[in-house]
């Protein structure tokens, strides 16, 4: 089975049962384009974890990054991280740090075309906004509404 970009084939002998695509926003005010590394310095750095939170970060042009390791648990929402895949578009607020949509156009492309890539590998898994399981605006967009 080939490698897909953003995924690990299901006969990894690592893979972690999916059951949830969690999706985030970076919380970075729109038009600041950071990815994987910076988000990795904040949260080793600043919360003390091994490593990001996240299993991918989708970058204002699109680019999808690979954060930690699929095959394990994430460190993005509470009480969902063992069975979840955490995936991160850069932006989510205004210029004033107001919770916005700031999706680009290319990076509403790469979520579908991840979630979807995601979706193949586990078939079984809903798709949630963070929002669903904590008291925060993200990722500031309605994702029940999205098709994937």
């Amino acid at each position: 089975m080939e490698t897909n970009l953003y995924t690990k084939p299901e006969h990894d002998s690592g893979a972690r049962p999916i059951e949830e695509i969690i999706i985030h926003c970076s919380a970075t005010p729109e038009g600041r384009d950071i990815g994987v590394e910076e988000i990795r310095n904040w949260h080793v750095r600043d919360r003390r974890w091994k490593d990001i939170g996240y299993h991918f970060v989708i970058r204002l042009d699109g680019t999808v990054e690979r954060g930690r390791d699929l095959k394990l648990a994430g460190a993005h929402c509470t009480g969902h991280n063992a069975r979840s895949a955490g995936v991160c578009y850069v932006g989510g607020t205004d210029r004033n740090m107001q919770p916005k949509d700031t999706r680009t156009t290319a990076q509403k492309a790469a979520l579908r075309r991840l979630v979807r890539e995601l979706k193949k590998q586990f078939p079984a898994a809903e798709v949630h906004g963070h929002r669903e399981f904590a008291a925060k605006a993200c990722p500031c967009f309605d994702v029940k509404a999205e098709k994937w």
